[in-house]
Parts: C-alpha cells; structure tokens; sequence
C-alpha cells in the first residue's frame, strides 16, 4: 500500500472520529449551553452559506456587464 493510500485513510478516519466525538460530547453537556452552541453553529452556518450565494450572484453579474457571460439577442 503506498504512503498516499495510507496516510488518507487515517486523515479520513481521524475526520470521522472528531465528528462523531463531537456529538457524543454534546450529549453529556448541559441543555443551555447545548442549545447556545447549536444555535451559534445554525446562525454561523446560515451567514456562510448566504455569502457564498451572494458572492457567486455578484461574480455572474460582473461578468455579463464585462461582455464575458452568455449574450442573449
């Protein structure tokens, strides 16, 4: 087995243990501060993701006013 091989299968194992460690840890926490983490993580993950759309909206529209998108006659 090459190095490559090998060294993904544990850097994919570690990501899955960090993961799922993560919720089994949450399970133990307190219900306040569970619920102010995971409602940190929801505002979080909803800022990111309308970034993400508004970024690539505003990249469509600089390049059809540059003359770099599709032309419609």
């Amino acid at each position: 087995m090459s190095k490559r091989g090998l060294r993904k299968r544990v850097l994919r194992l570690a990501t899955v243990l960090a993961v799922g460690g993560s919720a089994f840890q949450l399970e133990g926490c307190d219900p306040t501060v569970r619920s102010t983490l995971l409602a940190g993580l929801a505002t979080t993950t909803e800022a990111l993701t309308d970034t993400l759309i508004s970024t690539f909206f505003q990249s469509l529209v600089t390049n059809s006013s540059s003359g770099g998108g599709l032309t419609t006659t």
